[in-house]
């Protein structure tokens, strides 16, 4: 499992800000995040503890960068008593997360922008999302590509992948994933509306955008996926003040 955390610092790294911790699984691109205040080594621990509990298989190895907020005593005995392998990243080598360093851009940059978010409500927003309708979107509905070979001819790079798959289905097709795995993962999918997830995501992005604005009195520049054009959606339990 590759974890990186997201900054959600805008300008300016000055203060407390919230963070995404980002987890997701190399094999299937099974994806989870959770957003914390701050960058601090416990806080980061309960956002790992609370992304495995939604995950729908067992972990194996950790995987994050050099942050301090991964590299320390806290998060270290937790994967010594709970078995899991540890590994990091080498020193300025992205490449070495690149999984999950596409998915932080893909599911968490893309989504919600680059500004700075710093609030409680803020926090409950985002973990909203993360925890339901942006997770069931991008887990199971949004295909992912594995690279299976890459060549070098007379200066040319040439990549062949595999079949696009959804995470859910490279789930699915993993003889390793426990048949009571996948009976639970295909009762969830079965109950799902991607058009009502999008819409709930898009009703969410918009009330965090008003809630920012509200906090600096300015406009925010919005990305594709947080564009709406309607009133909230009655789904969302988020109102403004």
């Amino acid at each position: 499992i590759q974890i990186d955390g997201v900054e959600h610092c805008g300008q300016t790294n000055q203060g407390e800000f919230l963070v995404t911790i980002s987890a997701t699984d190399v094999s299937s691109h099974w994806w989870e995040g959770e957003a914390v205040l701050g960058k601090g080594q416990t806080r980061t621990l309960e956002a790992l503890k609370a992304i495995r509990g939604r995950f729908p298989i067992g972990w194996q190895e950790i995987h994050p960068d050099n942050g301090s907020s991964f590299i320390n005593y806290f998060v270290y005995d937790y994967a010594h008593k709970t078995k899991l392998e540890f590994s990091r990243s080498r020193p300025y080598k992205k490449n070495d997360n690149c999984f999950v360093e596409q998915k932080n851009s893909k599911n968490v940059r893309q989504v919600v922008g680059h500004v700075r978010y710093d609030t409680i409500r803020e926090q409950d927003i985002l973990n909203d999302l993360y925890h339901n309708e942006l997770r069931l979107y991008k887990n199971f509905f949004q295909a992912a590509m594995r690279l299976e070979t890459k060549e070098r001819n007379n200066g040319h790079i040439y990549r062949k992948y595999q079949e696009a798959k959804t995470p859910y289905q490279y789930l699915m097709d993993n003889p390793n994933t426990t048949e009571e795995a996948k009976q639970k993962l295909k009762s969830e999918y079965e109950n799902l509306n991607p058009a009502k997830l999008k819409r709930s995501i898009q009703a969410k992005l918009k009330l965090l955008g008003e809630i920012y604005k509200a906090k600096y009195g300015t406009n925010i520049a919005q990305n594709d996926e947080s564009k709406v054009t309607f009133s909230f959606d009655p789904t969302t339990g988020f109102r403004l003040p």
